[in-house]
């Protein structure tokens, strides 16, 4: 079952990579089609860190893993470095995995 999911997800894949490289380079071309084209790696980035956050299967689930995503959101939003962003969310939810049981 699980190998047909694959399969059709592959194919649906490649019909959308086919129909990209189709489009004629007037359509390419239009300001609305270049900001969505521009805007679609942070809107998919922002679903998967939004999934990988606050899902586990099939529940949400509200943990440390949302405080250290809260604690880096604001450390981007200082501007500050990369690497001191990740430390700061790793180290946010480690902390509170250690003092809170189950979380």
């Amino acid at each position: 079952m699980i190998w047909i999911a694959v399969l059709v997800a592959s194919a649906g894949c490649y019909l959308c990579k086919l129909a990209g490289l189709s489009l004629p380079a007037s359509v390419l071309a239009r300001p609305a089609v270049q900001r969505v084209a521009g805007l679609m790696p942070v809107v998919l980035l922002a679903a998967l860190v939004a999934v990988q956050t606050v899902g586990s299967g099939q529940a949400v689930v509200l943990d440390a893993r949302l405080a250290g995503v809260a604690v880096a959101g604001v450390a981007v939003w200082r501007r500050w470095p990369f690497l001191v962003v990740v430390a700061l969310a790793a180290l946010t939810t480690a902390l509170l995995r250690l003092v809170v049981p189950g979380s």
